[in-house]
């Protein structure tokens, strides 16, 4: 392997380890927020009949997820239920706002 191609390598590792480490801090700041996405643009799910990302079925379905900074889940503004009641974030899944089978 010539020096040129060693100089490449070592500096394709290190892009990928500072890129690594750039992703992890920013996970690192969001935390998952279930019952605030809208449908189709949740992050990820969680229940039976859901799969992953874009799947939610309803607005604020509360089985679903999605990543929001760290500290806002539980103070986010959202709109209040049909029947009037508040509508909040939740660090745990929700059984509200379930998709109508």
């Amino acid at each position: 392997m010539s020096a040129h191609m060693k100089t490449f390598a070592v500096a394709g590792a290190l892009a990928a380890a500072l890129a690594a480490h750039a992703t992890t801090a920013a996970a690192e700041d969001m935390e998952k927020c279930f019952g605030v996405a809208l449908a189709g643009q949740n992050d990820c799910a969680a229940g039976a009949g859901t799969t992953c990302a874009g799947t939610s079925k309803a607005d604020y379905q509360g089985n679903e997820w999605k990543l929001v900074p760290a500290g806002t889940c539980l103070t986010m503004e959202l709109p209040k239920m049909e029947d009037g009641t508040m509508r909040m974030g939740s660090l745990e899944a929700l059984d509200r706002d379930m998709p109508k089978m």
